[in-house]
Protein backbone atom coordinates (compact mmCIF):
# COMPACT_ATOMS: atom_id res chain seq x y z
CA UNK A 1 0.00 0.00 0.00
CA UNK A 2 2.89 2.42 1.01
CA UNK A 3 4.40 1.51 -2.43
CA UNK A 4 1.77 2.54 -4.25
CA UNK A 5 0.90 5.72 -2.55
CA UNK A 6 4.78 6.36 -2.93
CA UNK A 7 4.65 5.67 -6.49
CA UNK A 8 1.23 8.24 -6.88
CA UNK A 9 2.67 10.78 -5.09
CA UNK A 10 6.17 10.33 -7.04
CA UNK A 11 4.00 11.03 -10.74
CA UNK A 12 1.78 13.63 -9.45
CA UNK A 13 4.60 15.95 -7.84
CA UNK A 14 6.60 15.27 -11.01
CA UNK A 15 3.36 16.35 -12.96
CA UNK A 16 2.82 19.47 -10.66
CA UNK A 17 6.31 20.60 -10.58
CA UNK A 18 6.81 20.31 -14.27
CA UNK A 19 3.42 22.15 -14.42
CA UNK A 20 4.95 24.87 -12.41
CA UNK A 21 8.13 24.86 -13.88
CA UNK A 22 6.50 26.00 -17.61
CA UNK A 23 4.93 28.19 -15.67
CA UNK A 24 7.70 29.89 -13.91
CA UNK A 25 9.39 29.67 -16.65
CA UNK A 26 6.97 31.96 -19.04
CA UNK A 27 7.53 34.88 -16.59
CA UNK A 28 11.22 34.56 -16.47
CA UNK A 29 12.01 33.76 -20.50
CA UNK A 30 9.39 36.45 -21.82
CA UNK A 31 6.00 37.47 -19.33
CA UNK A 32 8.28 39.48 -17.33
CA UNK A 33 10.23 41.27 -20.14
CA UNK A 34 6.70 42.04 -21.98
CA UNK A 35 5.26 43.66 -18.85
CA UNK A 36 8.63 46.12 -18.43
CA UNK A 37 8.12 47.13 -21.75
CA UNK A 38 4.34 48.39 -21.75
CA UNK A 39 5.03 51.03 -19.42
CA UNK A 40 5.16 51.61 -15.51
CA UNK A 41 1.25 51.92 -14.66
CA UNK A 42 0.85 49.51 -17.28
CA UNK A 43 2.99 47.19 -16.48
CA UNK A 44 2.07 47.25 -12.52
CA UNK A 45 -1.82 47.22 -13.37
CA UNK A 46 -1.34 44.23 -15.33
CA UNK A 47 0.87 42.06 -12.72
CA UNK A 48 -1.88 43.10 -10.20
CA UNK A 49 -4.53 41.54 -12.26
CA UNK A 50 -2.16 38.21 -13.15
CA UNK A 51 -1.85 37.76 -8.99
CA UNK A 52 -5.35 38.49 -8.63
CA UNK A 53 -5.90 35.59 -10.97
CA UNK A 54 -3.75 33.47 -10.35
CA UNK A 55 -4.52 32.35 -6.94
CA UNK A 56 -8.13 32.28 -7.96
CA UNK A 57 -7.13 29.66 -10.59
CA UNK A 58 -6.10 26.12 -10.37
CA UNK A 59 -2.70 27.40 -9.98
CA UNK A 60 -3.45 27.83 -6.22
CA UNK A 61 -4.42 23.81 -5.59
CA UNK A 62 -1.52 22.50 -7.72
CA UNK A 63 0.76 24.63 -6.22
CA UNK A 64 -0.04 23.61 -2.44
CA UNK A 65 -0.76 20.06 -3.49
CA UNK A 66 2.86 19.60 -5.36
CA UNK A 67 4.51 21.24 -2.18
CA UNK A 68 2.94 18.87 0.24
CA UNK A 69 3.22 15.76 -2.01
CA UNK A 70 6.55 16.93 -2.54
CA UNK A 71 7.29 17.31 1.23
CA UNK A 72 5.92 13.94 2.17
CA UNK A 73 8.06 12.12 -0.42
CA UNK A 74 11.36 13.48 0.73
CA UNK A 75 10.07 12.31 4.79
CA UNK A 76 8.82 9.40 3.23
CA UNK A 77 12.35 8.67 1.40
CA UNK A 78 14.22 9.52 5.01
CA UNK A 79 12.38 6.26 6.20
CA UNK A 80 13.35 4.32 3.27
CA UNK A 81 16.65 5.24 2.83
CA UNK A 82 18.10 2.09 1.48
CA UNK A 83 15.29 1.21 -1.41
CA UNK A 84 15.82 2.80 -5.09
CA UNK A 85 15.71 6.36 -5.84
CA UNK A 86 15.39 7.43 -2.20
CA UNK A 87 17.82 10.04 -2.24
CA UNK A 88 16.15 11.06 -5.69
CA UNK A 89 13.14 11.47 -3.73
CA UNK A 90 14.35 13.23 -0.70
CA UNK A 91 17.03 16.06 -3.29
CA UNK A 92 13.36 16.48 -5.10
CA UNK A 93 11.56 17.25 -2.45
CA UNK A 94 14.16 19.33 -0.36
CA UNK A 95 14.57 21.16 -3.45
CA UNK A 96 10.95 22.13 -4.33
CA UNK A 97 10.03 23.08 -0.87
CA UNK A 98 13.02 25.41 -0.11
CA UNK A 99 13.67 26.66 -3.89
CA UNK A 100 9.97 27.21 -5.18
CA UNK A 101 7.96 27.17 -2.13
CA UNK A 102 10.00 29.13 0.60
CA UNK A 103 11.38 31.33 -1.98
CA UNK A 104 7.70 32.39 -3.08
CA UNK A 105 6.60 33.16 0.59
CA UNK A 106 9.78 34.88 1.29
CA UNK A 107 10.32 36.57 -1.50
CA UNK A 108 7.85 36.33 -4.75
CA UNK A 109 4.66 37.37 -1.94
CA UNK A 110 6.12 40.22 0.04
CA UNK A 111 7.23 41.79 -3.38
CA UNK A 112 3.49 41.01 -5.03
CA UNK A 113 2.10 42.73 -1.95
CA UNK A 114 4.09 45.40 -2.10
CA UNK A 115 2.94 46.40 -5.75
CA UNK A 116 -0.71 45.62 -4.74
CA UNK A 117 -0.06 48.59 -2.61
CA UNK A 118 1.46 50.89 -4.35
CA UNK A 119 -0.32 53.76 -6.70
CA UNK A 120 0.67 52.77 -10.33
CA UNK A 121 0.50 56.64 -11.18
CA UNK A 122 3.02 57.65 -7.88
CA UNK A 123 6.49 58.53 -8.41
CA UNK A 124 7.76 56.24 -5.66
CA UNK A 125 6.27 53.73 -7.99
CA UNK A 126 8.69 54.13 -10.73
CA UNK A 127 11.28 52.83 -8.19
CA UNK A 128 9.46 50.14 -6.87
CA UNK A 129 8.12 48.70 -10.20
CA UNK A 130 12.18 48.97 -11.56
CA UNK A 131 13.09 46.99 -8.36
CA UNK A 132 9.99 44.79 -8.85
CA UNK A 133 11.12 43.56 -12.35
CA UNK A 134 14.66 42.90 -11.38
CA UNK A 135 14.35 41.55 -7.82
CA UNK A 136 11.13 39.66 -8.60
CA UNK A 137 12.56 38.32 -11.95
CA UNK A 138 15.37 36.96 -9.97
CA UNK A 139 13.78 35.05 -7.48
CA UNK A 140 11.22 33.48 -10.36
CA UNK A 141 14.35 32.32 -11.82
CA UNK A 142 15.63 30.04 -8.61
CA UNK A 143 11.65 28.75 -8.85
CA UNK A 144 11.88 27.59 -12.34
CA UNK A 145 15.52 26.17 -11.83
CA UNK A 146 14.22 24.24 -8.16
CA UNK A 147 10.84 23.18 -9.69
CA UNK A 148 12.57 22.11 -13.01
CA UNK A 149 15.34 20.21 -11.16
CA UNK A 150 12.86 18.71 -8.69
CA UNK A 151 10.88 17.46 -11.73
CA UNK A 152 13.77 15.50 -13.17
CA UNK A 153 14.80 14.12 -9.74
CA UNK A 154 10.92 12.81 -9.63
CA UNK A 155 11.37 11.33 -12.83
CA UNK A 156 15.03 9.61 -11.73
CA UNK A 157 13.47 8.20 -8.78
CA UNK A 158 10.11 6.77 -10.28
CA UNK A 159 12.33 5.11 -12.98
CA UNK A 160 15.15 4.06 -9.98
CA UNK A 161 11.91 1.98 -8.68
Amino acid sequence: MLHMLMVGLLWFSAVGCGLLAGLYFAFSAFIMTALGRIGQAAGIAAMNAINIAIVQSLFLPIFLTTTAASGALAVIALFRWGEPGAMAMVAGGVLYVLGMFVVTMIFNVPLNNALAAADPASPEAASLWARYLTDWTLWNHVRTVASTAACALFIAAIAAR
